[in-house]
């Protein structure tokens, strides 16, 4: 069975103890998943920005492991604020309505007051 550990370099990931993303097995599971961009470590104070770089930062984690956008059966919302779960709808279309995963929006507290969503993925590997 594989079992591999996928990180971003986020500094997040060594203060808190966990990975982007884990191999294992036939499935990749990502952390909740940020519009932190990590490179300048700098978010953007408009909801559909940030949901368009929490999915360059999943992607990038899927890809590492071995995998893609369209192969994730699962997604997990979470926005402190539900009024902005709709505006991101196109932004969720347009990197999921290949895979058209099973999907969850729960309305919940932030690490930090800049983010105004999280999202999770599960995906699995190319199976032949």
């Amino acid at each position: 069975m594989k079992h591999r550990l996928i990180s971003s370099g986020s500094e997040f990931e060594s203060k808190i103890g966990y990975s982007r993303a884990v191999l294992d097995g036939n499935y990749v599971f990502v952390s909740g998943t940020t519009g932190f961009d990590y490179d300048s470590m700098s978010i953007s104070e408009n909801v559909i920005e940030q949901a368009e770089q929490c999915f360059k930062n999943i992607e990038k984690a899927l890809q590492d492991a071995g995998t893609s956008l369209a192969n994730v059966v699962r997604v997990h919302y979470i926005f402190p604020d539900k009024n902005d779960f709709e505006p991101c709808w196109p932004v969720f279309k347009k990197y999921l309505n290949t895979a058209k995963p099973a999907a969850t929006m729960f309305v919940a507290g932030l690490l930090d007051e800049k983010m105004k969503l999280e999202v999770e993925v599960t995906a699995r590997l190319d199976i032949i």
